[in-house]
């Protein structure tokens, strides 16, 4: 199975889950300004809500993908206060015609004082596990 790891983040923390999920499923994790450029089977996206949403340049990342490369998006992130980036993620995910999986990762991400030291060494674990689970299928 071929498979993708792009992402965005403004803390640093999806990053870090990234390049968990991208060793996990041996792939390299690269942000949104690298394009998919080869079919992949799988794309997994991370991504947070910023000011309510996912940033803008989420959006334009998904706009910008070439449906017949992409087999499915398989979406993960990390969220100080709000939790699942997964239905926003989704709708521009139809708009481009490109299938996106049911499953997803989250966790809790370190902003400023809140959660402390997050994602931990046991989330970039649990988002490993998780990215093997989706190829292992």
């Amino acid at each position: 199975m071929k498979t993708a790891v792009r992402y965005y983040t403004k803390t640093g923390n999806t990053r870090r889950l990234a390049e968990a999920v991208a060793e996990a499923v041996g792939a390299e994790a690269l942000p949104l300004t690298s394009p998919v450029e080869e079919p992949v089977d799988v794309l997994f996206l991370g991504n947070s809500y910023y000011a309510f949403s996912i940033d803008p340049e989420v959006r334009k990342f998904i706009r910008s993908l070439d449906k017949s490369k992409v087999g499915r998006i398989v979406n993960f992130g990390s969220a100080a206060m709000l939790n699942s980036t997964w239905k926003k993620v989704k709708a521009e995910a139809d708009r481009m015609g490109i299938p996106m999986d049911e499953r997803e990762f989250h966790c809790k991400g370190e902003f400023r004082h809140l959660h402390k030291g997050k994602p931990d060494a046991d989330d970039l674990a649990a988002a490993a596990e998780f990215a093997k689970s989706i190829v292992g299928e």
